[in-house]
Order: C-alpha cells, then sequence, then structure tokens
C-alpha cells in the first residue's frame, strides 16, 4: 500500500502525533499508519460463524453480459484509477469487445465458483488529503484517506453487489429499518420513517428520543 501526500503544509505547521511533530517522512508514514491501519494485524474469531444456522442454498447462475455492461455504464470516465492506471474509459472500450468481456465474465464466475478474491483486487493506493475549512491542519484527523482499487475488481464487485441486493430484497431477507447502502433508499426515507416513528407515538400521548452514535475511527478499526 503505497501514500501520497496531496497538500503540501508550511514548515510551521507539521502535523503532529503523540505531541511530537511528524519532520521526516518515515515519522509521516507511521502517524497514518497507525491511524488509518488500526486493524491490519489483529486476528479474527471465524467461529462466531459456527452460531450461523444453516438455511436453505438456492443455485447461483453465471453472470451476463448485461449485468456487466450495465455495471460499467454508471462510471465515469474521469474517476482516479488505481494500481492498475486503468481508467474507466478504458475498460469502457475493452468490454466493447465481446472476446475481452468473455474473459471478465469468465474470471467473475470462477470467483465464485472457488470462493476466492484474487489479490490482485486487494491492492489499493491510499491517497491521504485534507478536510477542506480546518481551522489548523496540525493533527491527523483534518486528513482523510482515499483508497483507490484496481478497476477491474471494483466493476466485478459492483456486479455482485447487485445480484445480492437483488436476491435478499426479493427474498425479504432485509429488515424494513435498513435504510442504508440499499437501492432506492435515501436519507429522506430515513427522515420520513423517523417521523412516523414520532408522530405514531404523539398519538398515544407519548414523546420519542432518538439515539445516534458516531463511532471515531469506526471504518479504520474493522478487520476487513
Amino acid at each position: 500500500m503505497n501514500w501520497i501526500k496531496k497538500r503540501k503544509l508550511p514548515a510551521t505547521e507539521s502535523i503532529k502525533f503523540d505531541n511530537c511533530p511528524c519532520l521526516t517522512p518515515e515519522s509521516l508514514w507511521n502517524a497514518l499508519h497507525s491511524l488509518f491501519n488500526t486493524a491490519l494485524h489483529r486476528q479474527v474469531d471465524f467461529s462466531i460463524l459456527n452460531e450461523v444456522a444453516c438455511k436453505p442454498s438456492q443455485g447461483w447462475n453465471p453472470f451476463s453480459r448485461y449485468e456487466f455492461k450495465s455495471a460499467i455504464s454508471k462510471y465515469k470516465d474521469s474517476s482516479s484509477p488505481g494500481p492498475d492506471r486503468l481508467m474507466w474509459r478504458h475498460w469502457k472500450i475493452i468490454i466493447a469487445n465481446d472476446d475481452c468481456l468473455s474473459r471478465i465474465i469468465n474470471i467473475a464466475d470462477a470467483c465464485i465458483d472457488l470462493g476466492l478474491w484474487p489479490k490482485y483486487f486487494k491492492v489499493s493506493i491510499t491517497i491521504v488529503i485534507s478536510k477542506p475549512n480546518q481551522s489548523s491542519y496540525d493533527h491527523l484527523k483534518a486528513f482523510c484517506p482515499i483508497i483507490l482499487l484496481n478497476t477491474l475488481g471494483k466493476l466485478i464487485e459492483k456486479v455482485f453487489a447487485k445480484r445480492l441486493q437483488f436476491i435478499v430484497a426479493s427474498n425479504n431477507f432485509i429488515h424494513p429499518s435498513q435504510l442504508g447502502g440499499l437501492k432506492f433508499k435515501s436519507t429522506a426515507d430515513a427522515g420520513i420513517a423517523l417521523t412516523h416513528i414520532i408522530r405514531s407515538g404523539w398519538t398515544r400521548g407519548r414523546a420519542t428520543s432518538s439515539l445516534a452514535f458516531d463511532i471515531s475511527q469506526f471504518f479504520p478499526s474493522l478487520n476487513h
């Protein structure tokens, strides 16, 4: 994984970590690495999967050309590429060739059949950018990482996700209260649902309170 420092800071505004200024590339690397990769070597207890009850299974049909052409049409040509340096405009040209598209579909089908996600799709470049409108840029929380993966893996992953979401939604596997990360759901839907709960309480003479969690560094702390 490579880190690219995009914003040059004045010498008087050096980033501090553990109350010490990061004056060398090595110290800056250690600071960023400790903040954004906190779960890198954390052990995972996979035995929890044994507690999941077995459910009826269904067949998985091979991917179609339409699924890939539909997925790639949503990407903007100007999106930043990953380590492979291939932008979406390049893949749109490649996929227009039937033979190339067939080979990509074969790769996707093999991932499902083998239960394997190739290491090539896990390689990434991390670009650290500064958050806008910060009063000071001498602390790490004034920056955020942008992860750029190889675009072929992102394309196959998008096709996977769209297929899986269709299956779970059509079989009513998703709780009605789940609104995030779903097609045809938005922040407005969450607001409407909350308003409905509040007004339903009012009709019964009750008050409603809500509790929101903003867990600091939640995403970097997950062992993916």
